[in-house]
């Protein structure tokens, strides 16, 4: 399982540098924009993972969900802390959220995983 995750962050970063690297402005600042949206401010980042998650499992982006998943394993979110945020995204998206909720499920046991090797 640890392949998963290894596999969708070296392809994230492979892409973005594709992406950044033809030195688009508005692309350049809208990933400039995210970044800084996500950093430490009145809320803490651990917060705004947690709402980024939710806000990407509603919005149904499995790579968003991948993304956050990943950043708030980094921000030490514990598994029934992951728990109850999935069951905010399903309370907020219906059960259109059910199917991206299993494949977080299957993400966030593969983060667990490549945590212990």
């Amino acid at each position: 399982m640890q392949d998963t995750v290894k596999e969708f962050n070296d392809y994230r970063a492979k892409m973005n540098e594709v992406i950044l690297g033809k030195q688009n402005k508005v692309i350049n600042r809208l990933f400039n924009l995210d970044t800084n949206t996500y950093a430490e401010g009145a809320l803490p980042v651990k917060t705004k993972e947690m709402l980024g998650l939710v806000a990407s499992m509603v919005l149904r982006c499995d790579d968003c969900i991948k993304y956050h998943l990943g950043k708030c394993h980094e921000q030490g979110i514990t598994t029934d802390e992951m728990y109850e945020i999935f069951a905010v995204a399903n309370i907020v998206g219906g059960t259109i959220v059910i199917p991206h909720t299993r494949r977080a499920a299957e993400y966030w046991e593969a983060l667990q995983t490549a945590e212990v090797s």
